[in-house]
């Protein structure tokens, strides 16, 4: 099957061109000006619109079990969503409980995920250590394209992973070239002031960001990053929240580190005071890891992106609905964290980023996707409008307009965090593998239609005695 996208202006990371792009079986084919269409082509019209690769949103939970529950969009529904907004491609995440083989909660989110509509890849949490994790590393990396691991220094007594897991973990992900990634809280930290503001009587949805400070943000990123530069792994810290984590983030790359962080859009653009809004079903609609911070930080991370100290932006889109928000309702620990996104990322980052001036539409490719498939070794096949790259692309209309709801949004859930929000600039067209999913507020979509995307491991950065010698100390001597 062939389509033809026609006058539209073809921007990626680097350039923007006026040119058409013709797609095969999946595949862009052409791009150049006044191609013709094959016979029986369907023919996009993109004149005054930017043809741009398609969305990765590197940081979702679908279908996750979570604080005694379950996040309300599974893999379907969740790229469905991403393809209405012109996302085609998520990495979700493998969260194996404490004890538990990583390959048999891989195999599990595996057999979750086979109803997604667009295409998707894992990072896997490792959540405790032993040998068996050790080798499952291994297996994950050559045998099933896992290139990522990520690390939750928050949620103990759940899956919090120690500095001796953090140790052991880092240094096989450097053995076998791949990235560690880490979500950075202070988790013993966050516990303390828990129990202390729930013994002052602090129950409610106000005392979430109190519990979880920028300080604990950014005592962790700091510990994540100097445990990365003396193991030396390369490094990628999802959500950051605060000045304080980028700016631990600024200085390490100043250093030569290989340190990369990501922003979420709601993070970008919803401040703390949800927090303290008298009604719980709002408050607690809000309540996620780390929390919405004070104005100003917004403000940095905004720097952060335009600078490019901060590389992706991503949403950490993990749905819960009010019955199940409602489990905190006298115990704000008990609220499960997370919201929504996958849907809103692009549109939100367009209007207050590429209108605003904050960003120029080329760095809006880089931080929606390009800089994604970079960091996670899936470059030019995703991330890019070129010849040979998947046919992953969004026909974007800058004049098109919206108002965001929880009514009208495509997301399973019942709440949506920009929910008024005026947006100028929305997918008229996104394309996945090819095929047409969404044509001006129709989606076309079946189960199954994704396709699970396999990531090659980094080359290792560092053998044992390179190691050895970076640390300036003696080489161990071989006993065997």
């Amino acid at each position: 099957m062939s389509l033809l996208i026609k006058g539209g202006t073809v921007v990626n990371a680097d350039s923007s061109q006026r040119a058409d792009v013709l797609i095969s079986d999946g595949v862009i084919v052409a791009i150049r000006e006044d191609l013709e269409a094959p016979t029986g082509a369907e023919v996009i019209d993109a004149g005054g619109q930017y043809v741009m690769p398609g969305g990765i949103d590197p940081h979702t939970h679908m279908q996750l079990p979570f604080m005694g529950t379950v996040a309300s969009e599974d893999f379907y529904t969740g790229t469905a969503a991403a393809l209405a907004g012109g996302t085609t491609m998520i990495i979700d995440f493998v969260i194996p409980d404490p004890e538990q083989p990583l390959m048999d909660a891989y195999n599990t989110w595996r057999g979750w995920s086979e109803k997604a509509c667009a295409d998707y890849s894992f990072h896997v949490a490792v959540t405790w250590w032993d040998e068996s994790v050790h080798k499952d590393m291994g297996t994950l990396v050559r045998e099933e394209g896992v290139n990522s691991f990520k690390h939750f220094m928050a949620y103990k007594g759940a899956i919090m992973a120690e500095d001796e897991v953090l140790y052991n973990s880092f240094t096989r992900a450097v053995e076998l070239g791949a990235i560690v990634t880490a979500h950075a809280e202070n988790g013993e930290l966050v516990f303390q002031l828990q129990k202390k503001l729930m013994e002052m009587g602090m129950t409610g949805p106000e005392a979430h960001p109190l519990s979880r400070p920028p300080a604990a943000e950014g005592e962790a990123a700091n510990r994540a990053i100097r445990l990365a530069e003396v193991i030396g792994v390369p490094l990628y810290l999802v959500h950051v929240s605060t000045k304080d984590a980028l700016d631990e983030i600024i200085r390490a790359r100043l250093e030569g580190q290989r340190v990369f962080g990501e922003a979420l859009a709601g993070h970008l653009l919803v401040d703390d005071s949800v927090y303290r809004h008298p009604d719980f079903e709002y408050a607690a609609a809000h309540v996620m890891s780390p929390p919405f911070r004070e104005k100003h930080h917004q403000e940095a991370l905004w720097k952060g992106l335009q600078s490019g100290s901060l590389q992706t932006t991503a949403t950490d889109h993990c749905c819960f609905c009010a019955d199940q928000k409602a489990m905190g309702k006298d115990d704000f620990t008990m609220i499960p964290n997370g919201t929504a996104g996958v849907e809103d990322r692009m549109a939100v980052l367009w209007t207050h980023g590429v209108s605003t001036g904050k960003l120029t539409k080329e760095e809006f490719v880089a931080v929606t996707s390009a800089n994604t498939a970079n960091i996670f070794n899936i470059y030019p096949r995703k991330g890019r409008v070129a010849v040979g790259a998947d046919a992953d692309i969004v026909v974007w209309d800058p004049e098109a307009s919206k108002t965001i709801s929880a009514k009208t949004h495509h997301q399973n859930v019942d709440f949506n965090i920009f929910e008024g929000m005026e947006v100028k600039g929305l997918p008229s067209h996104t394309i996945a593998n090819g095929k047409l999913r969404f044509k001006e507020g129709e989606l076309m979509t079946n189960k199954g239609d994704g396709r699970y995307i396999k990531r090659p491991a980094f080359q290792p950065m560092f053998s044992a005695l390179d190691l050895a010698a970076k640390a300036n100390v003696p080489t161990p001597v071989d006993r065997s």
